[in-house]
Order: C-alpha cells, then structure tokens, then sequence
C-alpha cells in the first residue's frame, strides 16, 4: 500500500466518521428526511455536473448501473436516513460506533455465507468487536438509551453490509464521480418520496444548522464517497476496508470535541476493543487474499 491509499484512506475514515456529529446537528434544527433528500439533491447535481464538466460518462456499465441503484438504496435512503431518524433521539457517537460495526458483520457474512477464511486472528477480532459493542450497549442501556433509534441504527447497518456485500467486484469501469453523482440522486428521489408520505417538514433557521448543512453536502456527502470508490479501484475493496478500524475512535472523538457528547470508561474501552477487533478481521481477511 503506497503513501498516496494511505493518505486517501485517512482522509475517507475522518470525513466518514464526521457525518454522524454534522448529521445531529442538522436533525436538532430540521426534519431528518427531507434535509437529507435535499443533500442529496445537491451533493448528486453537484457531483453529476462537475463529472460531465470532466467529460465522464452517463454511458455506464452494466455492473455500475447496478452498483448506482443499489449503492443508492441501501448506503443512501436505508442507512443514512434511518441513521438521520435516529439521531434525533440517540448521541451521534452512538450511532457512529453501530455503523462501525459494518466491516465486522461483512467478515461474518463472509465467513458464514460465501465460506470465506479468517484464521484464528479474523475470528478473534470478530469475537473482540462483538464484544465491545455489547460492553457499549451494555453501558447505554442501563443510562436508558433510546432502544427505538439503536433499532434503526441497527437496521440501518444491516443495509449496508448487504450492499457491501452485492457489490463485491461492481466498482470497476471508469466514471468515478458519475457514478457517485447519480447515486446521490437516487438517494434523494427514494427519500423524497418517503419524506412526503411520512414526515412533516419543518426548519429552524439558524448558523449551526447551516454550516452543518454545507459541510455534509460537500464532504461526507460527496468527496468522502468518492474518495472510497477512488481507493477501491486502486488497492480493493479488501484492503480499503482495513481504514474502517479508525472509524470508532474519530466518530466518538469528533463528537466529544464538536457536541461535548459525555464518554464513560467503559465507552472508552468498548471503542479500543472494537477498533482492535476492526483491525484483527481486515488483516486477517488480507493476509487471505492475493495481492
């Protein structure tokens, strides 16, 4: 792995795990469906407009037609909105450790389903991630978190694992930033549909919500996805991942800094073991496949 996937992959883990302190920002001010269905709106004619701008084609193939409408479903409209429900009720570094928990139900799904190798050192990190979010959840529970919005988180993640998994080998063929552009837009158009069937719009104008509006348009929304796909394309999806294991402790960290979100000693442990864990299954999964 050169400098250049090391760079980019620091850059994808902190801007990934900054969505969840700017998306409770905007949940605080305005209603969670229609805001997000509104950022994808931008971020995807945005991203679509500096594509074609670049010369990059609507003309996609097969698999990325594929990869766009279930990318779009799954990681845009089911996981990012149930997450936007959810942290009405739940601390963005909540949220950000149930997401963390994606490379760890991947490698699971692997492991169960496609018979995939771990090793001993995959399956103890798989072991060690687990249970680091139950000693979490264990330390939430008890503080009386809300279990409705864990729900949605959870389901939330489930989404994008699945994703994950159907697009394993679905991110070649050129076009990067179409690609994500156009999943953007799918996104909107799935949650702007359910926005106006279940949700009533409000909007409390104020300075926070929108710098955290623009900040989640532009960074999250648009550069940290593409920066993802930039660097599946050059290392795989395999190696990229192992980035996930910084995700726990920058989501927990940005949110105590920005928010002030409180972190017990047993958060502080909960989110070593996972990120530990995180690290055990991506090397374990590597070491696995050819270079």
């Amino acid at each position: 792995m050169d400098i250049r996937a090391i760079a980019m992959g620091l850059a994808f883990a902190l801007m990934w795990s900054s969505a969840f302190t700017s998306a409770r920002i905007i949940v605080a001010d305005a209603s969670p469906l229609f805001s997000l269905a509104l950022r994808f709106l931008l971020s995807g004619l945005i991203g679509v407009a500096i594509a074609a701008a670049m010369g990059q084609s609507w003309r996609l193939t097969r698999s990325q037609w594929y990869a766009t409408i279930l990318f779009g479903v799954c990681q845009n409209a089911l996981y990012l909105g149930l997450n936007f429900v959810a942290m009405q009720t739940i601390e963005a570094s909540l949220a950000a450790i149930i997401a963390s928990t994606m490379p760890l139900l991947v490698a699971l799904a692997t492991w169960l389903i496609f018979r995939e190798r771990l090793g001993l050192l995959g399956i103890a990190g798989l072991v060690a991630g687990l249970a680091g979010v139950a000693l979490i959840m264990g330390a939430r529970i008890n503080a009386g978190v809300d279990l409705y919005g864990v729900m949605l988180c959870g389901i939330g993640v489930l989404a994008l694992t699945f994703a994950t998994l159907a697009l394993r080998g679905a991110t070649s063929g050129g076009n990067f930033l179409m690609v994500v552009g156009l999943q953007m837009l799918v996104g909107s158009a799935v949650l702007g549909v359910v926005a106006a069937l279940f949700e009533t719009p409000f909007i409390n104008p104020s300075w926070p919500l929108a710098l955290a509006f623009a900040y989640t348009t532009l960074v999250p929304g648009l550069a940290a996805t593409l920066v993802w796909f930039l660097l599946v394309n050059r290392i795989g999806a395999i190696r990229a991942a192992t980035f996930h294991f910084l995700n726990p402790f920058f989501g927990v960290a940005i949110a105590a800094v920005l928010l002030g979100e409180a972190l017990g000693p047993r958060d502080i442990l909960g989110v070593a073991i996972i990120t530990l864990g995180i690290l055990a299954v991506q090397l374990a999964r590597q070491s696995n496949k050819p270079a």
